[in-house]
């Protein structure tokens, strides 16, 4: 090779290492599909970053490939996890706090969980995430409803005998006064214990209902719609002290993503109902609607086991109850 040609790869091969000297790789851990809404929210924020052009870049890891569904929120906390989106609930063991983000009838709608997003009692609990060294990018609520193996439940004394999953421990509580026997695992092991008769009954997201083929294993389906007992806080996270060591340059791209997802989570969130029970009607099995008279009586439930647990179990448990109480 001629020595000018030398020089000009060698300066070439300096120049891309120069370049990639600044530059930032992230982890993003979650437990979904590549289809599922809440990877969508991932990639999203990931494209964005790298459409901004500031040496930042985050690779997702789905599917459970990096860190179990459970096992997500210790590791970010130690920062050897840069950002998850994890169903806070999940992390209720550490904080019994996050268990307030999936209580039974305290969201009623998607613009009452936005409401929420942006409330006192959201701020507390970010309060107590800041403490663990994390921080919120993307908030958002999904939507969920009750699936039966081999018949429709809609109110509580439907599931009186079932053994059933409920994802977090207000949901539990409830059902457990239904009558139900719980089983605990996270939304990615529904299948199996469904088909292998584990499960007889099992509540989860809209999402996570189609992203998971839980329609192979249903007789009936009750999805949120006018009224929907189950609304899960799923954020993404990050860790506070790797974002803290972004420039500013990168700190902006990534707030600007994770804004723009924010509103993209919110829109499609109230689509994924709908688009739920479609895919549900097409695969032959029965849909059930929850009524408001079903709504009532299983809040009425929920007040007198996991809104009275909760309020004895967690310090100023009561006054975070009434802050999300009191968002309208």
């Amino acid at each position: 090779m001629p020595s000018t040609l030398k020089t000009g790869a060698l300066a070439a091969a300096l120049a891309l290492l120069a370049a990639s000297a600044g530059a930032t790789d992230l982890r993003l851990s979650h437990q979904w599909s590549t289809s599922d809404i809440r990877h969508k929210v991932a990639q999203m924020v990931a494209d964005e970053v790298e459409a901004a052009d500031v040496n930042l870049h985050i690779r997702i890891f789905p599917s459970g490939s990096l860190f179990k569904a459970r096992e997500q929120y210790t590791p970010l906390t130690r920062g050897q996890l840069d950002m998850t989106v994890l169903p806070l609930s999940y992390a209720g063991g550490q904080h019994q706090e996050y268990n307030l983000t999936l209580m039974p009838g305290l969201v009623k709608n998607h613009d009452h969980a936005a409401r929420l997003i942006h409330s006192p009692f959201m701020a507390e609990l970010e309060t107590i995430l800041n403490d663990d060294d994390v921080m919120t990018l993307v908030p958002g609520y999904l939507a969920g409803g009750f699936v039966g193996k081999d018949k429709c439940i809609t109110r509580p004394s439907d599931v009186s005998g079932l053994q059933i999953r409920a994802a977090g421990k207000a949901f539990e509580e409830m059902l457990s006064g239904a009558g139900a026997s719980i089983a605990s695992m996270a939304s990615s092991e529904i299948y199996n214990a469904m088909q292998t008769g584990v499960l007889q009954a099992t509540n989860t997201s809209s999402s996570s209902f189609v992203s998971y083929r839980i329609y192979e294993q249903a007789a009936c389906y009750t999805p949120a719609g006018d009224v929907a007992l189950w609304f899960m806080y799923q954020p993404l996270l990050m860790n506070k002290t790797t974002f803290d060591g972004l420039d500013d340059a990168q700190k902006e791209a990534l707030l600007q993503a994770s804004e723009k997802a924010e509103a993209w989570y919110l829109e499609e969130a109230k689509l994924e109902d709908a688009a739920s029970t479609k895919v549900f009607e097409e695969k032959g099995v029965e849909i059930a609607k929850m009524t408001p008279e079903d709504f009532e009586a299983w809040r009425k439930l929920a007040a007198e086991t996991s809104y009275k647990a909760f309020v004895a179990e967690v310090p100023d448990g009561q006054k975070l109850l009434d802050l999300a109480l009191e968002v309208q």
